[in-house]
């Protein structure tokens, strides 16, 4: 660079960098002429009358331009110069230089705007003042408010945590109720006890947290925080508690109406199966009931059968055996007429009449005996001896023959003794209905049953046993108390021959026989010989008689007679009961 050289481009492009280029052409579009407002002034003052020359002179250049009806747009005032419009300012300074009736014209118009305009300040001076009172009056308010929340902010500062804390203990104490409602479930009287005390001390502790709370003014927000989680804690422990003691009871309840619901099922289910179990003990018992009614009428038919065929040649028959055995039935009788008097005489009887003529039941009882054992020289004691201890089958039954043989013998011997005793006590003494003992007194049946000589039938080892039920009154019970008694005759043959017997009364005590200990209060009667498996509906199962036996105290009676029990079923069934 050369002094006082200058280069043209050089300086255009550093005057176009800085933007001389771009003011120029905003002065020339936009306020290209100036002027100062003094320079106005002092130009156009002598032109104006001496009450608009004292004039200030930015108000002055101000009323001018309001005066000669410049637009707005067409001038800008800054702070120490007014700016015109190109073309502007040479038109203002032609009407200021026009002729004097202009100006004169010219001069009222800044009058009239100078008082407008004072007017307008004279308002805005009182709507300023109003402004200014109701600022005053807003700030004031303002001022107030400010110190009420300012006031509010310190005590909500102070007792905020106080408040929000007891409101939450507010709630835990509405919680407590929920608690009380839920312990009202609880049927539990020791669990419900121990949850009230728990409760009542939990109700306790928060009425002191919240006096606490309330009275101390040096307690901090960390010390209620931790006063209130305290609180919370207890409260959840507490509710937790009882909510699984509920759930405990809730599930002693599902568990117990579960328990419930399977033993109805199960009592359903056990009551549907003894409904089978009845239908088919029913259905048994009915087929045993017909086996019995056919059994019965198969015997009924065979008997008459037998007796249709056999009755003119069993006749003749036992004729000639009689005949031909009179030495061996005198010889018989006389040694039954010495059993009868031993008996007698055990039995304290001294007024005993000497036997009469053989009877017909003695000879025909002779007949049975038959065999390879002679059994009429053995006493009563081997007899008995002999059937409760052998096992010789063909022994054991000839045992029992004799046995029936000599206790019919000597009943018959007593009733034709006691025949000057009163009648009341002949039928006293009776044995077995008198249905049963009309049947053995039947000289045609018993002769004929007698000669058949059957042999029992054998099941499992034991004879076959058969029970009877018929209607049984003594002559002596019949009429009194002016109504007629009435019982039944039970009985258990074990074979052919009885094993247990039974007389059942209404207002009477029970009467239980048992062969072996009560031989000679029992029927000495064979199966055939009674009559009873010819008898319409007098068969029973064993079943109904096991009933009734022990009902009336038959397993006592079995139990305190066990040694003398001379029925081996019997014997079984009893020890099977054990």
């Amino acid at each position: 660079m050369v002094p006082n050289l200058f280069e043209g481009g050089q300086i255009l492009s550093q005057l176009q960098c800085s933007g001389m280029t771009s003011v120029l052409n905003l002065m020339q579009q936009g306020f290209p002429s100036r002027t100062s407002f003094m320079e106005l002034y002092n130009m156009y003052k002598n032109y104006l009358p001496p009450e608009l020359a004292r004039l200030d002179a930015r108000l002055f250049c101000k009323a001018l331009f309001k005066a000669l009806n410049l637009k707005d747009s067409d001038f800008k005032f800054g702070l120490t110069k007014v700016f015109f419009r190109p073309g502007k300012f040479a038109e203002f300074d032609q009407i200021m230089k026009s002729d004097p009736e202009n100006l004169a014209n010219l001069i009222k118009k800044v009058k009239k705007w100078l008082i407008m305009s004072r007017w307008k300040k004279i308002q805005w001076c009182a709507l300023s003042v109003v402004k200014l009172k109701n600022k005053i009056v807003y700030r004031r308010e303002c001022i107030l408010t400010i110190q009420k929340n300012m006031r509010m902010h310190l005590v909500k500062k102070k007792y905020g945590p106080k408040i929000k804390v007891i409101s939450k203990i507010k709630s835990l104490q509405s919680q407590t109720e929920s608690m009380k409602n839920i312990l009202n479930q609880i049927k539990s009287d020791r669990e419900q006890k121990i949850a009230q005390e728990s409760l009542k001390s939990l109700v306790n502790h928060i009425d002191t947290t919240i006096g606490k709370i309330k009275n101390s003014s040096i307690i901090n927000e960390n010390q209620i925080n931790q006063a209130y989680n305290d609180l919370f804690n207890a409260c959840e422990r507490d509710f937790r508690k009882i909510k699984s003691l509920l759930e405990n009871q809730k599930n002693k309840e599902e568990q117990e109406r579960l328990r419930r619901i399977q033993d109805e099922l199960l009592r359903a289910q056990k009551l549907k199966e003894e409904d089978e179990k009845k239908k088919i003990a029913d259905e048994n018992l009915r087929k045993q009931k017909l086996e019995i009614e056919t059994r019965r009428k198969a015997e009924e038919s065979n008997f008459q059968n037998s007796n249709k065929i056999s009755s003119a040649d069993s006749e003749k028959k036992i004729k000639d055996e009689d005949r031909q055995k009179e030495n061996q039935i005198a010889e018989q009788e006389k040694r039954d007429h010495d059993l009868a008097l031993r008996l007698a005489t055990e039995m304290g009887i001294t007024d005993v009449d000497p036997i009469k003529s053989p009877a017909k039941s003695s000879s025909t009882s002779l007949t049975n005996i038959k065999g390879k054992y002679d059994l009429s020289k053995w006493k009563y004691a081997e007899l008995r001896d002999a059937i409760n201890t052998s096992c010789d089958l063909e022994l054991l039954e000839a045992c029992r023959e004799e046995f029936h043989r000599r206790l019919k013998v000597y009943h018959a011997w007593k009733s034709k003794n006691k025949k000057q005793n009163n009648q009341s006590n002949l039928s006293n003494n009776e044995r077995a209905p008198a249905s049963v003992i009309s049947v053995n007194e039947n000289s045609y049946i018993n002769n004929s049953i007698s000669r058949k000589n059957k042999s029992s039938i054998v099941k499992n080892g034991f004879n076959e046993q058969r029970y009877f039920k018929i209607p049984f009154s003594r002559p002596s019970d019949q009429h009194r108390d002016g109504e007629k008694k009435k019982g039944w005759w039970f009985s258990h043959f074990d074979g052919k021959w009885i094993a247990r017997q039974m007389e059942i009364y209404d207002e009477r005590p029970s009467v239980l026989l048992l062969a072996g200990v009560d031989d000679m209060r029992m029927c000495e009667l064979s199966l055939e010989e009674t009559g009873l498996a010819m008898k319409y509906g007098a068969e029973i199962l064993e079943s109904e008689f096991e009933s009734v036996w022990n009902k009336n105290g038959g397993k006592k009676y079995l139990n305190d007679h066990f040694g003398q029990i001379s029925s081996k079923y019997v014997l079984n069934l009893l020890q099977k009961k054990e």
